[in-house]
């Protein structure tokens, strides 16, 4: 209704142009918004007051041009001018009524949109580690990013959904040495885990793999492994340094075992978790057109090249035989190592040369999910890829505050490092899918949540998520029950006998019905999931209000279809609202 409203405003201002009363050149597009007060009308305009300027007259007079010049519409029952110039705009019943058949005859497609024209937007989420199972800070990304990613789609962007592998680097490595080491205890030898080695149950569960399949042809004695290495830190030993010590073991594991077996193993550590995120996010419906490998920018020499731009551009720099790159030029805080002394190019020199790889494939948008621990990282790629002449404007990032798990009222405590932590899959076992995706987009991005997991499994009207999918159920119970009762129930067509809906109730459920197609635009183009979920709770407030008020299956054959109707269309908005969220509209609860 918005899009047709400033359809006709846009005819007007054409009128007012052929006129000569408008410069043809200095036309923005209308704004229309809702009325924030119903006894003001249904929507509201203030183009007089932005053009009033070019028009050389006061904005009233020029709300009255344009209402002069609006083309007559059978959904418009009157048009007022209001305030300084605001053109308010008051539909017709009829308007509400015409909506119920065509959302259902547009079904899965209510809502949808073509405000994207099909241009490439590239969405990059979760992207963890994979150091370990997913926990249930990346599922919020998870369900936040895969759920901006489908509302960027239903308004008509082509989308490209990425994850981004991080399988080089000193963290795999020191998966590799963890999965080693356990692997040598299985072997019989005994010696104090590294602290800042990987403690979790799945790295002992991979080492089991390898001396499953390999016996002890990988084990070395651990006075040969641990001899002349620096002091590990730990509340014995508080002056030991665990960060050289963890690299002293990686260089020792690869010392010992060679380059082809040290690869067996990191790679045995690496797919083994791999595939099990990728399990994770399918069972979590999220799904993939790209698994992009850090290691394939790095042996494609794409990283040497990025790096050597910025060092021919002048933004390199070389200090204590590292390469430093000048971030502070572009307002960063201080300068940045993108190559270390031993050679070695750092994670910051990966980012930037897959940021810039991601613009070469001509995406128009770049869209990255990251933790919100990474606030600081944002400015420094967006310097680089200025750096390198690429626009950085066509970079944007969402960042994902952490979300704390209460149980019976305590906060779950959690620890990745030290392997204490909930996994995503064992969240989803003890909520369910549809709980989890749910209440992690509740909130904004930015916000911290608090996820409450007996509120997540509870049935009644207190859960969120429980509330909305029952409005979906309630309906076909409805029609289970006049099958059961042999009531007729096919639906007329069009808007026959739709003026029988009168009541208050139904009123304010076709209200609600017509925000829909405009939450979704709002909540795709502001990238704030949030906003559908909150419409969604509002329309299941309505449709279980007039549930709970009014009887569907009446005597009345011509009230009876109209209300049939009606919550046939509240379902079908229900269902394609949970369906953006990658929530379930189950049938019977």
């Amino acid at each position: 209704m918005k899009a047709q409203i400033q359809h006709l405003i846009s005819q007007a201002l054409d009128q007012l142009v052929a006129d000569g009363t408008l410069p043809a050149d200095q036309i923005p597009q209308p704004v229309i918004e809702r009325a924030r007060d119903t006894t003001h009308g249904d929507f509201a305009c203030n183009i007089a007051m932005v053009l009033a300027r070019v028009a050389r007259c006061r904005p009233r007079d020029l709300a009255e041009k344009v209402v002069a010049s609006l083309p007559p519409s059978r959904h418009i029952a009157k048009v007022e001018i209001a305030g300084p110039g605001f053109i308010n705009f008051t539909l017709t019943p009829d308007a509400y009524l015409a909506l119920v058949p065509e959302i259902i005859q547009q079904g899965h497609g209510f809502g949808r949109s073509n405000i994207g024209a099909g241009r490439q937007v590239q969405v990059e989420f979760v992207s963890a580690n994979p150091t370990g199972p997913l926990h249930v800070g990346h599922g919020r990304g998870a369900a936040y990013g895969a759920t901006v990613a489908d509302l960027l789609e239903a308004v008509g962007f082509t989308v490209h959904r990425e994850y981004y592998v991080n399988d080089a680097g000193r963290q795999m490595d020191i998966l590799a040495t963890s999965v080693w080491l356990r692997y040598l205890g299985l072997c019989g030898e005994s010696f104090p885990f590294p602290s800042n080695g990987y403690k979790g149950d799945y790295v002992l569960e991979i080492a089991a793999i390898l001396h499953r399949e390999h016996g002890d042809d990988y084990c070395q004695s651990a006075d040969q492994v641990f001899a002349n290495l620096p002091q590990d830190e730990t509340e014995e030993q508080p002056d030991g340094d665990k960060e050289a010590y963890i690299d002293a073991l990686i260089s020792r594991a690869k010392e010992l075992l060679g380059d082809v077996r040290y690869r067996y193993v990191f790679e045995l550590g690496l797919n083994n978790i791999l595939d099990d995120i990728r399990d994770d996010l399918e069972g979590f419906g999220v799904c993939y057109e790209r698994w992009y490998s850090e290691r394939s920018l790095v042996e494609s020499g794409a990283v040497n090249k990025a790096v050597e731009r910025l060092r021919s551009s002048g933004h390199m720099y070389e200090k204590e035989g590292a390469l430093w790159f000048r971030s502070t030029d572009y307002g960063d805080e201080k300068d940045r190592v993108v190559e270390r002394d031993n050679g070695q190019t750092t994670y910051f020199a990966s980012d930037i040369a897959y940021h810039a790889e991601k613009l070469e494939r001509g995406f128009d948008r770049v869209i990255d999910v990251w933790g919100a621990d990474h606030h600081g990282y944002v400015p420094r790629v967006k310097a680089a890829l200025e750096a390198l002449g690429d626009d950085p404007s066509k970079m944007d990032v969402l960042l994902v505050q952490f979300a704390n798990l209460y149980r019976n009222g305590q906060k779950v405590q959690m620890s990745t490092r030290s392997g204490s932590f909930v996994t995503l899959r064992e969240l989803r076992e003890e909520v369910g899918r549809d709980a989890a995706r749910f209440f992690y987009v509740m909130r904004k991005c930015e916000q911290h949540l608090d996820f409450d997991l007996d509120l997540a499994k509870s049935q009644s009207s207190d859960n969120p998520v429980y509330y909305v999918q029952y409005a979906h159920a309630r309906v076909c119970s409805v029609f289970r029950q006049a099958a059961e009762k042999g009531i007729p129930v096919a639906i007329s067509s069009g808007t026959t006998h739709l003026e029988q809906l009168t009541e208050a109730h139904e009123q304010a459920l076709l209200r609600t019905l017509s925000r829909y197609a405009e939450v979704v635009e709002t909540a795709a183009l502001n990238e704030e999931p949030h906003q559908l979920v909150h419409y969604l709770r509002e329309l299941a407030q309505d449709f279980h209000t007039y549930y709970n008020a009014h009887q569907f299956l009446v005597e009345d054959a011509a009230l009876r279809d109209a209300r049939l109707k009606l919550i046939l269309a509240a379902q079908q908005v229900v269902r394609n609202g949970l369906n953006l969220l990658g929530v379930s509209a189950p049938e019977r609860m």
